[in-house]
């Protein structure tokens, strides 16, 4: 018998992969029905390398090869065959991947730097961002020119395979013989450069000449030298940058060449006259030679280089997806600005940049382009995002020729809109064309909703998401452009319904386990610059914080998000041991009395409960809670929400990582860890309880955000639940049935209500649309997701402040799994839940969520009290619908079923 072909094979969950990052990658496949055996065959060449034979299991995801051995920069080929529960086999599926370099000692190219003056280094505090200090001095006078650098090589053959591995200090581009390398950009992306940097591979086959060849790199600051982060302060991490590669050329004869970094390559000045990545750049088309990567360019006049010897142990290979160009937007509207210049619509918030197309420009034109989020209330040029170094402007100055197009190549902005000034004659919308950039992960979610609000609120997650995974997890592609871990805490469910994330979080978990503290602190952001280490040293209040609650935890949560969700155990284990050292520096912290009770006389009974909290420090608290900012300047009311529920928050989070690591050590196997760790919470929980709930459930301070988090962490004995919820629903009563939840509680709101028998007060603060709420933002014409949710005000008023932060968009998850109906109920969806909202505003949903066994959709419409549900439930995952209370187990396929809804009981008063 033959069974179902196997289909979707992929290596570390990309197909065909150019240059796995592990010398132990595990492989994926979908089976045609369910699984009951394997078979695996790995070779290189006529070598059979590892051979499974039959092996009895369902599982067809990340699949560890028993004594697979791989070798570095070596192409493998391998196929699969799987047998039903009937035992027909189906036939072989086959697909390739090669292997990056894989041991320190592959590395033998050196650090070549080009004879340029260092990034000037500027130095500035969140006190002088407050204060709105600015640099003095212009930008022509403080940044600095792209260097470009050359080097020849010659095959000596004809070329059969050739792979350039390749890393910069700064980020670059490379050209072969005056072809592009490769579609990335802004590599090699954002690294803890100290501890790791990613080293890019390119396949450069085709690129390669017989005779002489060039190998060109042009190479500007990045976030290695450039100004980042809030403070905007730059060369945080080194004043002067360098690149390092290798090409390995294998000849039709069977030769194996290395053409390393070295002391032959020259370099000069590029034409872009300065390039940062927060700033902007400015290129002089009248500078560029197009030949300058050929072998025919005259680079006598160039200079030597400086060499350095690399460590390959910083030296990692880069895995998972690249940022590229990932979509192109069309301008909408090209309106004439008042107060000068053009200003251009595309219809969305973006990261991204411009490409402009100028039509017989004169010789010396300067053409500038400024970005901005939004304009004011009156549709006039507004900059939303204030701050230092925080410029967003690009600058081209034209060569005179008939028609030049220029897209700039070592930035980024996040922009709705942007200014072009300079021009000889008003522009069209065809000259201009926004590029969308984004780390490229697949996307792999859709959902489609009958309001149509609520559809574009799901389509605003999607664009923060997408335009906020560049290179890191950055909490706004404008202002900071950091790896905030609290942000992608909050986060991190919703993420994974829109793409293929496990690949990019598990990179970024990398740099965070690397910027881990001795003593066990996870900063609060990643990656860190030493720089940063400096500022909390010598600062006070936010500015000292290195690790907090809600933020930290990070390390635990973001890897569980990842098991949930794809099956992921690998990355389980590969932060156990940083969320253990996060574990015990809380139980050390927690020695430390909140400033409160310091000059307290406590009785040895509460001594001994507070000494189980981590409840002292600096916290965030539950960040950004509305009601703590209203009616105040902005740098009065932003602590006042920390202040008031950072006590609370911290055991909290303390008490809920604990519970998640013993889950993870579960997991893993280590069942006598995962119940010393439970022990653990229970005892914080306890202690808790005791210090902080009364005897009528109430907490000591009246907001929702810590009432949330009491109850989504199970901070409380279950006879006081019902207390804290009826208090929980008297706060939002109080509110106008509006949200006043903070960072860190808003993600359970919805969630905790459900659970609790109060789905319709969850519904009425999903629909709300006075501020703050989700559809206030939407019926303002949002296109992603707001940092504040008073952004504009009312009465039309804007805010300087971002408009493209994703954490609020944590309410996503709560669309696909309470209103589309999909919820995971074992790791990797190995059953579900299908538990359409049928009882809510909607009369239609479409959804659709990938699993490592396939797509599972739901879609449903709803006529009156009948409803039409359609299913397809992939093989390998056990699916069961639920309705109205009753449970129907849905076998593999399409489904298609009607229900009657029930008719809802009498509300007895």
């Amino acid at each position: 018998m033959v069974a179902a072909p196997v289909t979707g094979l992929t290596v570390e969950y990309q197909p065909s992969p150019l240059a796995v990052a592990t010398p132990r990658p595990r492989l994926s496949w979908i089976p045609g029905r369910a699984q009951a055996a394997y078979e695996i065959e790995v070779r290189t060449g006529d070598v059979v390398v590892a051979h499974t034979g039959q092996v009895p299991s369902r599982e067809s995801h990340l699949v560890e090869v028993p004594g697979l051995v791989l070798g570095s920069d070596s192409d493998y080929e391998w196929r699969v065959r799987v047998w039903d529960e009937d035992g027909a086999v189906s036939g072989w599926a086959s697909s390739s991947f090669g292997t990056a370099l894989l041991n320190p000692d592959d590395w033998t190219a050196r650090w070549v730097l080009p004879k340029a003056r260092g990034t000037a280094v500027e130095r500035w505090t969140l006190l002088d961002w407050i204060q709105g200090r600015r640099p003095e001095r212009d930008v022509s006078e403080r940044l600095r020119p792209v260097q470009l650098l050359r080097q020849r090589f010659t095959p000596e053959a004809p070329v059969a395979r050739a792979r350039l591995f390749i890393t910069a200090r700064g980020v670059y581009t490379a050209e072969i013989n005056g072809a592009t390398v490769g579609d990335q950009v802004l590599a090699p992306g954002f690294d803890s450069y100290a501890s790791r940097l990613s080293v890019q591979c390119y396949d450069v086959t085709d690129l390669l000449e017989d005779g002489e060849n060039v190998l060109g790199v042009a190479l500007a600051d990045g976030w290695w030298a450039g100004r980042i982060g809030l403070t905007g302060s730059s060369a945080q991490f080194g004043a002067s940058t360098g690149a390092t590669w290798q090409l390995h050329v294998e000849t039709e004869d069977g030769r194996r060449r290395r053409i390393a970094s070295d002391g032959d390559v020259v370099s000069a000045e590029g034409p872009w006259t300065h390039a940062d990545l927060f700033i902007g750049e400015r290129f002089d088309m009248r500078l560029h030679d197009p030949a300058w990567s050929t072998p025919a360019f005259d680079d006598t006049a160039w200079n030597p280089v400086e060499v350095e010897t690399a460590d390959p142990a910083v030296l990692v290979p880069f895995a998972g997806e690249p940022v590229r160009r990932v979509a192109e937007l069309p301008a909408l509207s090209v309106i004439a600005d008042p107060d000068d210049g053009w200003i251009i619509d595309f219809g969305q918030v973006i990261a991204g940049r411009v490409r402009l197309t100028l039509h017989a420009p004169c010789e010396g034109d300067v053409i500038t382009l400024e970005h901005t989020e939004t304009l004011d209330a009156d549709g006039r040029w507004f900059v939303n995002i204030e701050g230092i170094n925080k410029d967003q402007l690009d600058t081209y100055v034209a060569a005179g020729r008939p028609t030049e197009v220029w897209e700039p190549s070592f930035t980024f902005h996040g922009f709705r809109y942007v200014r072009v000034r300079g021009l000889q004659h008003p522009p069209e919308p065809g000259d201009f064309v926004a590029v969308v950039l984004s780390s490229d992960l697949r996307q792999t979610g859709s959902l489609h909703l009958s309001d149509q609000r609520l559809d574009r609120l799901h389509r605003n997650v999607v664009w923060s998401q997408r335009t906020n995974f560049l290179s890191v997890p950055m909490d706004c592609p404008q202002r900071e452009r950091a790896g905030w871990t609290g942000d992608i805490q909050v986060f991190a469910p919703s993420a994974t319904n829109n793409a293929l994330v496990a690949p990019f979080l598990t990179r970024w978990l990398e740099n965070l386990r690397a910027d881990q503290d001795a003593d066990g602190r996870v900063p609060i952001l990643s990656p860190r610059s030493a720089y940063d280490d400096e500022l909390a040293s010598t600062g006070s209040g936010f500015g000292s914080i290195v690790a907090c609650a809600g933020w930290s935890d990070a390390i635990a949560l973001v890897p569980w998000v990842l098991y949930e969700r794809y099956g992921d155990r690998r990355v389980l284990a590969d932060t156990l041991d940083a969320a253990l050292r996060w574990i015990e520096y809380q139980r050390t912290a927690a020695a430390e009395l909140p400033e409160r009770l310091r000059d307290v006389s406590l009785t040895p009974e509460r001594q001994q409960r507070q000494a189980l909290l981590y409840n002292a420090g600096e916290h965030f608290g539950d960040w950004l809670t509305p009601s703590t900012l209203e009616g105040r300047p902005l740098h009065e009311a932003i602590g006042i929400a920390p202040q008031l529920t950072a006590e609370l928050v911290a055991p909290m989070f303390q008490a809920w990582t604990l519970t998640i690591t013993a889950r993870s050590a579960d997991a893993l196997g280590d069942t006598g860890l995962a119940e010393s760790l439970r022990d653990r919470a229970a005892q914080v929980r306890a202690a808790f309880a005791a210090e902080y709930v009364d005897a009528e459930g109430r907490l000591p301070v009246a907001l929702q955000g810590p009432y949330v988090l009491a109850l989504a962490f199970d901070m409380v004995p279950a006879r006081k639940r019902p207390l804290l919820v009826q208090h929980l629903v008297d706060l939002i009563a109080e509110r106008g049935d509006r949200l006043d939840t903070g960072f860190l509680s808003v993600p359970h709101l919805l969630d905790v209500l459900w659970d609790s028998g109060h789905a319709e007060l969850a519904r009425r603060l999903l629909w709300q649309d006075e501020c703050p709420s989700w559809l206030y933002e939407v019926d303002r014409g949002a296109t992603t997701i707001w940092e504040s949710w008073d952004a504009i005000a009312p009465d039309g008023s804007v805010r300087a402040v971002s408009f493209n932060h994703y954490a609020f968009g944590c309410v996503d998850d709560v669309l696909y799994r309470r209103i589309a109906g999909i919820r995971a109920t074992a790791p990797g969806f190995r059953s579900v839940v299908i538990e359409p909202d049928l009882a809510g505003q909607l009369d239609h949903a479409d959804a659709e969520v990938w699993t490592p066994y396939g797509p599972i959709r739901v879609a449903w419409t709803l006529t009156g009290d009948d409803a039409a549900i359609h299913a397809d439930v992939p093989h390998g995952v056990d699916a069961v619908l639920v309705v109205g209370g009753h449970s129907t187990s849905l076998a593999p396929g399409a489904h298609d079923l009607r229900v009657t809804m029930p008719t809802p009981e009498p509300v007895v008063k």
